[in-house]
């Protein structure tokens, strides 16, 4: 290669965005050692935090989602819009990019638009088995396109799987099972239950849980609740709950230990905890988002299929459900074991590598110089 790498990366909001997005900055940087890295989000989304601790730059742009009804916002949208193309291109330049790499959510269809201003080669990732508007944007005009599940009607997508940090995508849990259980306070030999509602929280599952925690305590078993930011579930007094053999916390930087702490996991079903699980090989009930286009349920079908999941409607998740279903289930090794094996069997654990691999070998034999004369 002529010279350095110079890539910029886009993408935000909650960690199935970023998580997937640091995964392929890391094997850029693993496969390309030197590579300029400069990360694209904005200043509302996890990634002020995520993308700083993993070593890389951050620069933001405003948030310009589309109004839902008629409004002074929605007159506003067109100038809200150019502005954002305007800075995503400002940022491209100050960067000298020679190549970007979206994977979706509000910042990257400006900075699509903004590279294809620029003729720079544009890469994307789509996390979700149905595709995201912006990814759908960039894909039209993408030099190569990966995608975690198939059947997303991207153009050109290749199924690489979920790009995933090497902390996950090298798991062993039946090694790191004892040691991850406790590291996260569960007592040997007790089964091990994990809700979590990803990055941001499910109120609705975390309101099933609350209720059903006397049945599970009465059943011996200890949960470690992740709740969501500013979800804490509160008791009749307004304090936090507080439970023998409960622990709730709002975010854990270190997921490869819930996946491998767990005998099972309570979890919605966003993409990269679909893909986690697989690579875990941690059973699951997935209980889909019921608001959206119906991704998620899209997303857990494979494995649901596989039989390494099991799949319920947000309105069945109920503490009925908890008792007949979760708790039974928790008590038959057998039954786990047999759904941890067909998770295994799911997983892809080098989509991360497949995608630098992608951005590098395009741009290998010509590094393409950075168009300086296109403006903004």
């Amino acid at each position: 290669m002529s010279e350095e790498l110079r890539v910029v990366i886009a993408g935000g909001g909650t960690a199935g965005h970023i998580s997937p997005m640091i995964a392929i900055a890391d094997a850029l940087a693993l496969r390309a050692p030197g590579t300029k890295i400069t990360a694209i989000g904005t200043q509302s989304g996890l990634e002020t935090r995520l993308v700083p601790e993993a070593g890389y730059e951050l620069r933001t742009i405003a948030k310009v989602p589309m109004p839902r009804r008629p409004s002074i916002d929605l007159i506003k949208l067109p100038f809200r819009f150019a502005a954002a193309i305007k800075d995503a291109g400002k940022i491209l330049d100050d960067a000298r990019a020679q190549a970007v790499l979206g994977v979706g959510g509000y910042v990257c269809t400006p900075v699509y638009l903004a590279a294809k201003k620029r003729k720079l080669p544009i890469f994307v990732h789509e996390a979700n088995a149905r595709a995201g508007l912006a990814n759908k944007v960039g894909a039209k005009h993408a030099a190569g396109v990966g995608a975690a599940f198939s059947g997303t009607g991207l153009p050109g997508a290749k199924v690489v799987g979920m790009p995933m940090r090497g902390n996950v995508a090298s798991m062993n849990r039946s090694e790191q099972n004892e040691q991850a259980r406790a590291a996260l306070g569960f007592t040997p030999g007790v089964p091990a239950l994990v809700v979590t509602g990803g990055s941001s929280g499910a109120a609705s599952l975390n309101a099933t849980i609350a209720v059903s925690l006397p049945a599970l305590q009465e059943a011996g078993i200890e949960i470690l609740h992740i709740t969501g930011r500013d979800k804490i579930v509160l008791d009749d007094a307004g304090a936090p709950l507080v439970a023998s053999g409960y622990r709730q916390i709002e975010y854990v930087d270190s997921m490869e230990q819930a996946y491998a702490a767990a005998d099972l996991m309570v979890a919605r079903s966003g993409a990269g905890t679909v893909c986690e699980l697989a690579v875990a090989g941690t059973p699951a009930v997935l209980v889909p988002l019921p608001i959206g286009n119906g991704e998620q349920r899209l997303n857990a079908a494979d494995l649901v299929v596989a039989g390494g999941a099991l799949l319920v409607s947000d309105d069945q998740f109920t503490p009925e459900f908890v008792s007949t279903t979760v708790i039974p289930l928790l008590k038959d090794s057998t039954a786990l074991e047999t759904m941890s094996a067909a998770a295994l069997g799911q997983g892809r654990n080098d989509a991360a590598e497949v995608m630098a691999a992608m951005i590098i070998d395009s741009l290998g034999h010509q590094v393409h110089p950075h168009a300086t004369d296109m403006g903004n």
